[in-house]
């Protein structure tokens, strides 16, 4: 019920999809009695859409997910004997309908992890991501990965494919599954940086031990929150991006997924 009210609810509540459906509706009212109430939806919907795309909104929301965990460093401790690599960079169904991987969001992920593993040539790579799609085929992100880090130069043997999570949840069950972690191992989670959070809080319910390796940042530093977007698709996105995280943090808050509602670094 979870996963289907995420794919439905909380795409429906998405900034973009909420005003563009708010415009729809204003824009049917005005051929009624309704009228003057759908011309306030639909110019409503059209300001708040400018508003989302162009003003800084988007950045503010999304600066302090990104800035709740600090770039990795790898201090004087012993090497990763893993890696953790979630999904969301390769297109499953696009891959398999062109026979090869096609990579679109977040490459980031890929070519921080592929880094990591020619610099820790023992640590074990781990891809979790299977379909995210509600209604989902037999093509899984998982499936397309091993080649794309095979082409980087990583070998077949030290890659685990995991392709049954659906989300971020199952993300960190599934993988702590299929690696069982043994105390004093170092493990790295490589993921964007918005979602960093969420998804540390969630390793440490599943009672996996990971260390945060943020990549794919989508602002910059301070001086962002006051920079306006030149490109009205670029701010919806990061609108987006950001509340869909946001929304996702509260929820897993308020079922018990996560702790505590915006997870950071662990006490040293």
């Amino acid at each position: 019920m979870f996963f289907t009210l995420s794919k439905t609810l909380g795409y429906l509540l998405l900034p973009t999809n909420f005003l563009i459906g708010i415009g729809v509706v204003g824009a049917i009212l005005l051929v009624t009695r309704f009228a003057a109430l759908g011309r306030k939806l639909v110019i409503s919907a059209v300001l708040l859409l400018v508003i989302c795309g162009l003003s800084p909104l988007g950045n503010y929301l999304i600066y302090p997910l990104e800035q709740r965990f600090p770039r990795w460093e790898a201090g004087g401790g012993k090497p990763p004997d893993g890696i953790i690599v979630l999904g969301a960079s390769i297109e499953a169904d696009l891959s398999a309908a062109h026979g090869t991987p096609v990579v679109r969001g977040a490459p980031d992920r890929i070519i921080a992890a592929a880094a990591l593993a020619h610099r820790y040539p023992n640590a074990r790579i781990v891809y979790s991501g299977g379909s995210a799609n509600l209604i989902s085929n037999d093509a899984r992100e998982a499936d397309f990965a091993g080649a794309v880090f095979e082409s980087l130069g990583i070998a077949k043997s030290r890659l685990i494919m995991e392709r049954a999570s659906r989300n971020t949840v199952e993300n960190a069950q599934f993988s702590k599954a299929l690696v069982a972690p043994k105390e004093g191992e170092r493990w790295l989670l490589v993921t964007s940086a918005f979602h960093m959070p969420r998804s540390i809080g969630l390793f440490r319910k599943a009672g996996f031990a990971v260390e945060a390796y943020p990549v794919d940042w989508r602002a910059g530093g301070r001086g962002d929150l006051f920079s306006f977007s030149n490109v009205v698709l670029d701010g919806l996105g990061r609108t987006d991006v950001a509340v869909r995280e946001w929304m996702g943090l509260v929820a897993y808050r308020a079922t018990g997924k996560i702790d505590d509602l915006l997870p950071g670094p662990a006490p040293k």
